[in-house]
């Protein structure tokens, strides 16, 4: 098991230019994903050990904050996975490659739950947590 070593000083630089912090007001929020959108565009191969370290800070960060500002609603399981399906523009024929065609139109009728195997099926389509079908 290799491991690899960061630049410290290379990494204290990027820290002072981001300058990261709880985020607090929206416009931290549109600073900090600004950061990390100029970090992906550079492509993640092309990421330096340093700078993947920051973009894995900046998701925490990130994450809490529209955790605690911007929670996803409670909702239905059936009418989420209907929700995420007319978000992303895609009819149910879409889900038959994870789950077959009877099960999800029983599911996106309301008779049928979302089993955990299928909702971890759905979380990695939809990249979104799995208890949003549960």
């Amino acid at each position: 098991m290799s491991t690899v070593t960061l630049n410290e000083r290379e990494y204290h630089r990027l820290l002072g230019e981001t300058l990261p912090v709880v985020i607090r007001t929206e416009d931290e929020y549109d600073r900090m994903l600004a950061v990390v959108r100029e970090l992906f565009d550079k492509g993640e191969n092309h990421l330096s050990e340093e700078e993947g370290r920051l973009v894995e800070l900046l998701a925490v960060l990130v994450e809490e904050y529209e955790d605690r500002v911007h929670p996803l609603p409670k909702g239905r399981p059936h009418k989420m996975l209907a929700s995420l399906l007319e978000e992303k523009g895609l009819k149910p024929h879409d889900l038959w490659s994870l789950l077959p065609k009877s099960r999800v139109s029983e599911i996106l009728s309301g008779k049928r739950a979302i089993s955990k195997a299928q909702a971890r099926k759905l979380s990695e389509f939809f990249r979104v947590p799995a208890d949003l079908f549960l």
